[in-house]
């Protein structure tokens, strides 16, 4: 074997080690029209307690620095966020939502499959946001698990958590506040609970995500997004 196959095949393997830890490529985009970095949403939103081994998770203490980096590579010129989430860590998923709507970078979310309960903040964190057809968002009130303690003091902070996150909602898409708290305490859409599923067209309808589209329509609108930003940039310098 040549070096430079020798090279070529210890490469591939680091971008399939790569693949495998961080659930995308370790590479950029070779396209004259832009490098976009990918960042891949899927499973559960793990935050400060590890889940089972056999669960998919996106860890956010790998995704933090993946996007601080992002931000400071100045051969990354846009990022396209693809999910497809139930949820998880409420915290951690306001949070990953927070960085993403701060980075000074295009961005672009597509969701697939679903987008659900913390997901939605994640899918309107970025610049435009796209929902595959087929695909499905679950809005309900902040949920746990176990034994409560003190339950007014538990309750009032249940309360805060949920209004933080229907204020980035509303900050980051054009849904009114009152639209989205009506569909998150909704009775008659889940069966036995509140909250409301949206498919495709009626999240748009809603005014929660920006397009229905597929994958090439939020490639297109992240490319078109860099365009005017190089355009801005090269104005701003003359």
């Amino acid at each position: 074997m040549g070096d430079n196959e020798k090279n070529l095949d210890e490469n591939n393997n680091e971008s399939q080690d790569y693949i495998k830890e961080y659930g995308q490529p370790n590479e950029k985009n070779k396209n004259p029209r832009g490098n976009i970095y990918f960042l891949n949403i899927i499973g559960q939103i793990e935050g400060h307690i590890a889940l089972p081994s056999h669960d998919k998770t996106t860890k956010y203490e790998h995704v933090i620095p993946q996007l601080f980096v992002v931000e400071n590579d100045m051969d990354v010129d846009g990022v396209l966020i693809v999910l497809n989430t139930v949820g998880g860590d409420v915290e951690a998923g306001l949070a990953l939502a927070e960085i993403i709507s701060s980075l000074s970078k295009p961005t672009v979310s597509l969701v697939i499959g679903g987008g659900h309960s913390i997901g939605v903040p994640l899918a309107v964190a970025s610049k435009y946001s796209f929902i595959a057809p087929s695909a499905t968002m679950t809005i309900h009130p902040v949920r746990m698990n176990g034994t409560v303690v003190s339950s007014p003091q538990t309750y009032d902070y249940f309360n805060k958590m949920q209004d933080r996150v229907l204020d980035f909602i509303v900050r980051n898409c054009e849904i009114e506040k009152s639209r989205l708290s009506s569909l998150m305490l909704e009775t008659s859409k889940l069966a036995l609970d509140v909250g409301t599923i949206l498919i495709g067209e009626e999240a748009v309808e809603e005014k929660l995500i920006n397009e229905v589209g597929g994958l090439h329509d939020a490639i297109e609108k992240l490319y078109e997004f860099i365009e005017n930003k190089r355009k801005f940039d090269k104005n701003k310098n003359i």
